[in-house]
């Protein structure tokens, strides 16, 4: 009667395991959503530092922000 009760079938593995993936992905997505990695600032960042540093003049930095947004690239 024992042996019965704590056998389980290949469905139940299957089951069994499959709902220890879904927890693991929950977790692992749960976890990445609450501590999201910093962006690194891209080309447009490196772009403003420039600007700022005053490597390059007003119109440059528009024309390059703007050819970099419409690239998407920035």
């Amino acid at each position: 009667m024992l042996g019965s009760c704590t056998t389980m079938g290949i469905g139940g593995w299957l089951l069994m395991i499959g709902l220890w993936a879904g927890f693991v992905a929950v977790v692992v997505w749960g976890v990445s959503r609450l501590f999201p990695s910093a962006p690194d600032g891209g080309p447009t960042a490196a772009l403003a530092e420039r600007f700022a540093a005053g490597e390059i003049d007003t119109d440059t930095y528009r024309s390059a922000r703007d050819e970099l947004i419409r690239t998407g690239r920035g």
